[in-house]
């Protein structure tokens, strides 16, 4: 049955459904409706991030040094030294002025660590860098092998080159630690406080992105000073109860490095006392160990390389006395790093 009648009046049905009198509301925010679709914002320009401070992010485009905020589909993603980002807005870097960072490119390399070998969440240190250039002192403070060690592992995690400097040789000898990486394929630099070998450490950067790492007071930001001579890093001094550094660099800054065979760029880092290795991979920690990893191609398949490992080439080896002198302290670094991960 249909609820349309012959015999019903037109004009009564019009006015029984007639909302000619409702009154839409207007907007009271007077804005557009929000939508999903986001702008492709084609107008972007490409910068790198050379300084990161509360929030505000520097970014070099064109030689202009642009601070800039970040776009809030961005909250949940870091954006550290190195980025490469796509930004929109006011670029002309002029004092008050602001941009914002709408996109982060695809990273090469990233270098992280964690607070400590049981802490699953990484902090990423810096993005693609190609270079880790790792700032020891001959003495005042110690150098700690396992320290050194640690930097090495996270580097060939990250797919980085490690580079090492030795501060402070004109008051140690720095001899008998060097020689625990006698077997590694890594350049060793050697620098007193006259004596910083400057052409060689240019030669050695140009080009490349390195980052500096270091413990507190090894000289680090010391080094950078020389490296950049206006980069005015501020430098402290060890504590002679302690024997520790002051923290005297509180962020990360990259700057760029200009030498008689070429340019790149240089990324001084806050010193730190520990390096924890929670997001690497353990079956990556023998590779950074390249002067064993020939000799462990002898052990049985899933060999753990501990010292009750069964039937292990580098245990062998080491009891054989083929590793030499140092050979105890290279098997004793790595099966340390090891053990560490298996108590995970």
């Amino acid at each position: 049955m249909s609820w349309w009648s012959a015999n019903s009046d037109e004009n009564s049905l019009g006015e029984q459904y007639d909302e000619s009198d409702i009154r839409i509301r207007p907007n009271p925010k007077a804005n557009k409706p929000r939508t999903k679709t986001r702008p492709d914002h084609a107008d972007a320009v490409t910068g790198m991030v050379t300084g990161v401070d509360r929030g505000r992010y520097t970014v070099l485009i064109n030689e202009i040094p642009v601070t800039c905020s970040r776009a809030r589909e961005l909250s949940k993603n870091a954006i550290v030294i190195g980025d490469f980002v796509n930004v929109v807005g006011d670029v002309t870097g002029e004092p008050g002025s602001l941009a914002r960072i709408v996109r982060v490119e695809p990273r090469s390399t990233i270098l992280r660590r964690s607070a400590d070998d049981s802490d699953e969440v990484e902090r990423v240190i810096v993005a693609n860098a190609d270079q880790l250039l790792i700032v020891i002192a001959a003495a005042n403070p110690e150098p700690r092998v396992r320290l050194v060690d640690r930097y090495l592992v996270a580097a060939f995690d990250a797919g980085i080159k490690p580079l090492i400097v030795i501060t402070k040789c004109d008051t140690h000898d720095p001899s008998e630690f060097l020689s625990n990486f006698a077997g590694l394929d890594v350049p060793i630099f050697r620098s007193g406080t006259d004596q910083v070998p400057l052409e060689d450490l240019q030669q050695a950067l140009r080009g490349h992105t390195t980052v500096a790492v270091g413990h507190s007071g090894v000289g680090k930001s010391t080094l950078v000073n020389v490296l950049v001579p206006g980069a005015h890093r501020a430098t402290g001094h060890v504590n002679e109860v302690t024997g520790r550094g002051r923290h005297t660099s509180s962020s990360s800054i990259c700057f760029k490095l200009e030498t008689p065979f070429g340019n790149g760029w240089v990324i001084d880092t806050p010193g730190i006392r520990s390096f924890g290795l929670g997001h690497v991979n353990p079956d990556n920690i023998l590779g950074s160990f390249t002067d064993l990893t020939e000799l462990a191609e002898k052990c049985p398949r899933g060999c753990s390389h501990l010292a009750d490992a069964p039937d292990c080439a580098l245990n062998e080896a080491l009891a054989d006395g083929i590793l030499g002198a140092n050979g105890a302290q290279r098997i004793d670094s790595l099966q340390r790093l090891l053990m560490t991960f298996k108590a995970i």
